[in-house]
């Protein structure tokens, strides 16, 4: 009988990886390459896999860096989707700033699901010689004891014990939402992003503290896919709770709303204001442009890096850097409609 961690407390950790493969229908030799050469197994069979062995509990051993390991001056940035225009700017920081080091950055994508993010952290760290990554679904455990043998830095998320840069403070969302006071408005939609966001658990928290301080009333909807089709959506389930204003959960998400709402021919930001985070590629330009707060990706790629070659070095201190992110004003946010 396959075993799981449900049946028994201490299950998880006898539980093998034929367990795996009999409770996923596949081959001993399928399930391993679905682990160690997912290139060569059906995509659909790998994310298959992957979710039989996390309901049954298997973990496979975290790759040990070892003092006899030979450098290979390679650095690993893993972007949750690189088609992202808000990972341009990261991708652009971490490769300048390794490549002034010496370094070479290598690049992955997670196509924003969780089984391909634990594929590529598992096969680059034993390849690599430290690795950057804006990582939502892998545990806080997990990325813990791979941060105690591979030099690590979270992007965009904070993990106890292990170093992260984070573009953007909790002052920031204060700041639009104090902007979109100023302007008259009472009742705020956030559309959310991905539930396992750190970052989106953060802004909502900063929004609803900042909404409630200053007496406005601030409706959460989604979870919503961070891009640009998500956003006409989007934008109808927020309208649906008659708001003067909505943020949303980024710069792709605003900028699909407010195309939708236009063509709708609902006046932005004379019917409804929109604002979004990050201020990457299409927010200066879009309809009149769009009020947002402006993360400053590229320089936290360049810190990251920064961190990952000190822990390289020796120094494995945990650090945490924070980076300010300003409001950018633009037409998207106006008074809000009397009455």
């Amino acid at each position: 009988m396959t075993r799981t961690a449900d049946q028994d407390p201490s299950a998880a950790e006898r539980v093998l990886l034929r367990d795996v493969a009999d409770a996923a229908g596949v081959a001993l030799s399928t399930a391993s390459r679905a682990f160690t050469q997912p290139d060569r197994v059906n995509f659909q069979t790998v994310e298959h896999i992957m979710a039989v062995a996390a309901r049954l509990g298997y973990r496979r051993e975290p790759a040990r860096v070892t003092p006899a390991r030979t450098m290979s001056r390679t650095l690993y940035l893993l972007v949750q989707d690189s088609a992202n225009p808000f990972f341009t700017d990261l991708v652009k920081g971490v490769v300048r700033q390794a490549k002034a080091a010496g370094y070479l950055a290598v690049v992955g994508d997670a196509e924003e699901t969780p089984a391909m993010e634990q594929v590529l952290i598992e096969r680059v760290s034993r390849a690599v010689d430290g690795i950057i990554t804006s990582a939502r679904s892998t545990s806080d455990t997990e990325m813990r004891e791979l941060a105690r043998h591979q030099p690590l830095v979270m992007f965009n998320r904070e993990v106890v014990g292990v170093s992260s840069v984070i573009a953007g403070t909790s002052e920031s969302s204060h700041q639009l939402i104090e902007h979109l006071h100023a302007l008259g408005h009472r009742r705020v939609v956030y559309c959310a992003g991905p539930n396992n966001s750190w970052t989106n658990l953060q802004r909502w928290r900063a929004l609803h503290h900042a909404a409630r301080k200053l007496g406005m009333t601030i409706i959460r909807t989604g979870p919503f896919s961070p891009n640009y089709d998500q956003g006409p959506v989007a934008g109808e389930i927020a309208a649906a709770h008659r708001p003067t204003a909505i943020v949303a959960f980024n710069d792709q998400l605003a900028i699909g709303m407010i195309r939708h709402f236009v063509r709708r021919g609902v006046q932005v930001p004379e019917d409804l204001s929109i604002t979004g985070y990050d201020n990457t590629y299409g927010a200066s330009f879009v309809h009149s442009g769009l009020t947002c707060l402006d993360a400053p990706v590229e320089e936290a790629g360049r810190a990251a890096v920064d961190l990952l070659l000190t822990q390289i070095g020796g120094d494995t201190r945990p650090r945490t850097i924070r980076l300010p992110s300003p409001l950018r004003v633009r037409g998207s946010t106006g008074p809000a409609p009397a009455g």
